[in-house]
């Protein structure tokens, strides 16, 4: 959080099963306490009973919780949505949940969320794409690059077919940096502290 009272935004995105492994990862690698909301969303069908919210909670050393309709966010805490009510952000900075149903959302669920975090967070954000397929989260954190965040995105060392790492590092803005969950984690650590003294 800012010397304002604001809070600072760290929109995580991921598809797959490896993509899940990773947003492990980085939320175990991210600082603590992280000075920021953190909000993740990994492509999951609507119709299934999701343990996403145990995964994470496991091994990220920080609260996971399954956000509600208008919730006010905490710092330190991640937030995921539910299978059916994809995770987004309200022009007042709070959650948003957005209707999922019959999956016709799925394959834009990180833009869904990028998107309005770009638009809605009180100051600069940081957005972050992990592994996945297809090109969900490009055109969002090209929306995060255009509104002054800071955008990242896992190495996709040389994966075949490109999926969504690739295609968000092709994909209209450039990327502040692309490396591993390490080194991700290291920046997100220097970016947030220096905005609790903007």
């Amino acid at each position: 959080m800012s010397e304002t009272g604001l809070p600072f935004f760290i929109a995580i995105g991921a598809s797959g099963g490896e993509g899940m492994t990773d947003m492990v990862t980085l939320l175990h690698l991210l600082p603590k306490p992280v000075h920021a909301v953190v909000l993740a969303v990994l492509h999951r069908p609507f119709d299934k009973i999701s343990h996403l919210r145990d995964i994470l909670a496991r091994g990220s050393g920080m609260p996971v919780v399954v956000a509600g309709d208008a919730e006010r966010f905490v710092p330190g805490t991640c937030y995921i949505g539910e299978p059916d009510g994809h995770l987004s952000l309200r022009s007042d900075a709070q959650a948003s949940l957005v209707t999922g149903h019959d999956d016709k959302l799925r394959n834009r669920t990180v833009d869904t969320l990028f998107n309005p975090v770009a638009a809605f967070s009180p100051g600069p954000a940081i957005g972050i794409i992990l592994s996945g397929s297809l090109d969900d989260g490009s055109r969002g954190l090209a929306a995060v690059h255009a509104a002054s965040g800071v955008t990242m995105v896992l190495d996709p060392r040389g994966k075949w077919p490109p999926g969504m790492q690739q295609n968000a590092i092709q994909h209209d803005g450039p990327v502040d940096i692309v490396g591993t969950a390490h080194m991700i984690a290291e920046m997100v650590g220097r970016v947030t502290t220096e905005a609790r003294h903007l």
